[in-house]
């Protein structure tokens, strides 16, 4: 869709864990977009099925789960390999191979793809392009443009269009010939994809934003405008909408704009489409006649299994794509895909197990791109079944092994609008989010910042009417911690209230009845007892003998923030700003003691949540010599 004589490479994004030395052979599969200018690599993925007799990828098994991983709207424009510039053909063979199996024979005979070559001595990473399909000769890259704003690059002119359709489907069997399901499920799924293609369906889109004061009609896009066979490469985009008819309208029709404050580009933020499907069974008709019912007995005794499952596709597109060519190419596409997929994964043991897959769609970090997983939900988050098809995601991903990324509480929530602010969006809590967002900095020069890494709600004296001011601080600091592993999704339970703080200790024997209902007040040691009977979470505590030598932790509690990533007590810790040379440190602080309404500015100005330094320009201590201090550190669960 851009200019093709443009022969610079893109990146969005970097493989990640390639080292020297690495295997020879197809690591990874680079993803692109019709929607983004030629040879723009989006994402990079790691292939993760070889065949058995040799380390060649297996690119059916590979097909199977890009083709529901992928989003519509992106697509397979290349691989990397490890090796010299040889192995470049067969990569780019290899992604040629692949785009056969996703996008079916002669589909982008003409697109460029694109061979990486990782270099297994230098580490250098070299791209190679084959103008089509049928090209014999291979273009080396010499411009290769590390995109400073990717995120900006693929979210400033796309959307999201997102389709559910619940499937129903009856399937008569006969009992001496149970197998015969198979093929009225084969049948089932066949009539449903003729229906998405009728010229009598109807699609329906409208925007996800109802709380905007000027919400754009809802479009209605008929099958018989459809173009089923358009090549996205190759479609002209609208510049603007010339009228109100649903056939020339492109997607910026439902565009947002008006956006308060600065854009935040990512799929949380997109504009989304949400389109629903209407099948059309009675055709137009100039006579008017009588309902007819026909009757047709059975042959022999049959029985009866009912697939009750939904589709749900979400797919990316340029703004400027129009509408009709939106439903043609790429939301059809998806629903046919994923009816083949449930298909192939229910049929083996459809009469024994009657599996229940449901989709779920994703943007983890470092991912520019939605995904979306099929989960089954007959096993438990924490069965090893679904444990190791998380764990395969996150290797092919490229995500971290020790973060619950990919659970089902992490998925997006497209039907609700994202809360931009600083007000946590946790099952309708008001507490602030984040209140350390946007302070000045900490004054120390040359000091490395480490952070505390995720969200967190602040907790402090006199929340919820309760009184617990000159005790209460460490339960506010445990409850801030609580809700920072909640807000990771690594613990679905509640915020403990003081009194269920209280009870834990009790049930453990730490703590007699009676304390129960007292204001008695608890320490790290306590803290790190509930954490481990709530949340199962291990804590390491430091032992500092005076506030003044908690600067000489500098350097562990900078390692803290860097892997594991919780707060500390008994002031809550966000983080640390520390030159290693110099010495010089400073303390991000959260105070519990804060007794005030939630008011972020009066928070800030106030000192309640702001850098400290050991002693300030006055010569005053912020940690005092003759006290001693237990530093609790959290430790990150290792799980996904």
């Amino acid at each position: 869709m851009a200019d093709d004589s443009n022969r610079s490479v893109r990146l969005l994004c970097r493989p990640k864990h390639l080292n020297k030395g690495s295997d020879p052979g197809i690591h990874y599969w680079l993803v692109g977009s019709p929607f983004l200018p030629p040879l723009t690599i989006a994402s990079i993925l790691r292939c993760i099925h070889t065949l058995a007799s040799s380390s060649s990828p297996d690119l059916r098994k590979e097909s199977e789960d890009l083709r529901t991983l992928i989003p519509k709207g992106f697509e397979v424009i290349g691989a990397l390999v490890t090796g010299d510039d040889t192995g470049a053909r067969a990569a780019i063979d290899a992604a040629c191979e692949l785009r056969k199996l996703l996008y079916g024979e002669g589909t982008g005979e003409d697109q460029p793809l694109i061979g990486a070559v990782f270099g297994s001595d230098s580490g250098d990473l070299r791209f190679f392009v084959s103008e089509s399909r049928n090209a014999t000769s291979l273009d080396p890259v010499t411009s290769i443009i590390h995109e400073q704003h990717p995120e900006k690059c693929v979210w400033e002119n796309g959307c999201l269009l997102r389709c559910e359709l619940p499937i129903k489907l009856p399937l008569y069997y006969p009992l001496k010939n149970p197998t015969d399901v198979e093929k009225a499920y084969v049948r089932a799924t066949e009539a449903i994809i003729a229906k998405l293609r009728d010229p009598q369906a109807v699609y329906i889109l409208e925007t996800l934003n109802k709380t905007s004061m000027d919400v754009p009609a809802p479009a209605i896009i008929r099958g018989v405008q459809l173009d089923l066979h358009t090549n996205l490469s190759k479609t002209r985009l609208a510049k603007g909408d010339d009228g109100f008819d649903a056939s020339s309208l492109s997607c910026s029709y439902f565009s947002l704009n008006s956006k308060a404050g600065s854009p935040a580009f990512s799929a949380e933020n997109a504009d989304t489409i949400q389109v629903s499907v209407f099948f059309n069974s009675l055709g137009p008709s100039s006579e008017s006649a009588a309902p007819v019912a026909e009757y047709h007995p059975v042959q022999e005794e049959a029985r009866l299994v009912v697939v009750d499952t939904k589709l749900d596709v979400l797919c990316y597109s340029s703004r400027e794509l129009p509408l009709r060519h939106a439903v043609s190419s790429l939301i059809i596409p998806g629903l046919i895909d994923q009816l083949n997929i449930l298909q192939n994964s229910m049929l083996p043991n459809l009469l024994a197990q009657h599996p229940q897959l449901k989709a779920f769609h994703f943007s983890p970090p470092g991912i520019l791109h939605p995904i979306t997983v099929f989960y089954e939900l007959r096993f438990g988050e924490t069965e090893m079944k679904q444990v190791e098809v998380r764990r395969s995601l996150h290797s092919r991903l490229g995500l971290p092994y020790d973060r619950p990324l990919l659970r089902i509480a992490n998925a997006l929530d497209i039907s609700k609008l994202k809360n931009s602010g600083t007000v946590s969006v946790q099952k309708g809590s008001t507490l602030l989010r984040d209140v350390h967002i946007g302070i000045p900095s900490s004054g120390v020069t040359g000091g490395t910042v480490s952070l505390v890494q995720g969200s967190y709600e602040y907790f402090h004296y006199l929340q919820d009417g309760y009184n617990d001011s000159g005790w209460g601080c460490a339960y506010r600091s445990l409850q801030t911690i609580i809700s920072w592993f909640r807000l990771q999704n690594y613990s679905s339970i509640e915020v403990p209230s003081h009194r269920e703080i209280q009870q834990s200790l009790v049930e453990i024997g730490d703590k007699d009845p009676s304390f129960i209902g007292s204001r008695e007040w608890i320490g790290a040691i306590e803290l790190s007892f509930v954490l481990d009977k709530l949340l199962g979470v291990t804590c390491k505590v430091i032992n500092v003998r005076s506030g003044a030598e908690l600067p000489e932790k500098c350097r562990e509690l900078a390692l803290h923030f860097e892997t594991q990533s919780g707060g500390v007590l008994a002031y809550t810790l966000l983080g640390v700003d520390y030159n290693e040379a110099s010495g010089d440190c400073a303390f991000l602080i959260l105070d519990p003691h804060y007794t005030g309404t939630d008011d972020l500015k009066k928070i800030i100005n106030g000192g309640w949540c702001g850098w400290k330094k050991a002693v300030d320009n006055k010569g005053k201590n912020f940690f005092l010599h003759d006290k001693f201090y237990n530093l609790l550190l959290p430790q990150r669960p290792n799980m996904v």
